[in-house]
């Protein structure tokens, strides 16, 4: 089942029900799907140097949000976090905001989110300071989600931080081995004052009593795993097309795994429905959805490996990751790429 073909087919409803609530990013996106691997994205001449075949592949649009790209991308980021892994306990945190605050999110993205950015990590260094939990300052890496499980929007942020910190002053690591690292009502609270302190300084309107601030703070081992769920939604959008179970009777039908029972449940809505649902987690263009803090930051490339030196850290020597070359037809020899066609400029507008 494929995603562009329910475009295909549900976009002229799509367009009547939503169109006063798309930004030229949904556009975008909407013009990226329909063209990904046709000749409207761009055409490769290859040659094959074993029996000579040439042949006419068509391009991919390149587009974060198609579910049929991207996967030598995300490749690429996993690979480079990995590398760099500490031999320490890692712990996962995710800030949610209250469901009141979600209007202004989506009617404020990118701003919003930068704010999300920003008072998250102040509050992760607050507490990083005491001497009670860390006690210096850490390293750590923050990826923005805008989708529940069902799809929903459900703007949170996942970080992922090891167990340990650089006394600056001192110039030392302080490792920590209890498998706790931070309070979570502390968290909350402190996110809760940096984020509204930035939305009112913005001029953004919020109601009087947002709600239910909920931090979880949880270890997860070597961050290995962790790292391998975070990359799985950076790009190719929020759902693989393998989870769309049906398309019958203009309802599309997609599985999601269930947060509390680990269970694989269904959620059945109009074409249409189904759409906005991919479309709403598109992020404002050139969007950063992926941060890095501390010594873990890109300028700080001589101090992590300082850390991984102190702590014997085994960093894998890997070759640069090479995209898949194309198998010839006729032989299976891998082609050779000697000339490009580019393809249309995406639209901004309605297709």
């Amino acid at each position: 089942m494929k995603i562009a073909d329910l475009f295909q087919e549900f976009l002229s409803n799509f367009l009547k029900k939503y169109q006063t609530r798309l930004l030229p990013s949904h556009y975008r996106a909407i013009h990226a799907i329909l063209t990904c691997r046709t000749p409207k994205a761009g055409t490769l001449l290859a040659t094959c140097p074993d029996c000579h075949r040439v042949e006419i592949l068509p391009c991919s649009c390149g587009h974060r949000n198609c579910p049929v790209c991207q996967n030598y991308e995300t490749g690429v980021w996993l690979e480079r976090q990995i590398l760099k892994l500490l031999p320490v306990a890692y712990f996962l945190i995710t800030f949610t905001i209250p469901a009141s605050l979600r209007s202004a999110a989506w009617q404020h993205q990118r701003l919003f989110y930068d704010a999300m950015f920003d008072a998250s990590a102040e509050a992760i260094r607050e507490q990083a300071k005491d001497e009670r939990f860390l006690g210096g300052e850490p390293g750590f890496t923050t990826v923005l989600h805008t989708h529940s499980r069902r799809l929903g929007f459900h703007p949170h942020l996942h970080i992922l931080i090891p167990a340990g910190a650089i006394d600056v002053k001192n110039r030392f690591w302080k490792r920590k081995d209890w498998h706790f690292l931070f309070p979570e009502p502390a968290l909350a609270g402190s996110f809760d004052k940096a984020l509204l302190a930035r939305l009112q300084k913005a001029g953004i309107d919020l109601p009087l009593v947002p709600g239910k601030w909920v931090v979880n703070c949880r270890e997860v081992g070597s961050g290995a795993p962790a790292l391998k769920y975070l990359s799985r939604y950076l790009y190719r959008g929020v759902i693989s097309e393998k989870q769309i179970v049906s398309n019958r009777d203009g309802k599309v039908t997609f599985r999601f795994r269930d947060g509390k029972t680990r269970k694989w449940r269904q959620r059945t809505l109009p074409g249409e429905d189904f759409l906005w649902l991919l479309l709403q987690h598109v992020l404002p263009r050139g969007f950063r959805r992926v941060r890095d803090y501390g010594f873990l930051h890109g300028n700080a490339r001589k101090t992590l490996s300082l850390v991984q030196m102190l702590l014997h850290a085994k960093v894998p020597l890997r070759p640069e990751k090479k995209r898949p070359a194309f198998r010839c037809q006729g032989c299976g020899a891998n082609m050779k790429v000697v000339g490009h066609r580019p393809g249309l400029p995406l639209s901004c507008g309605p297709p």
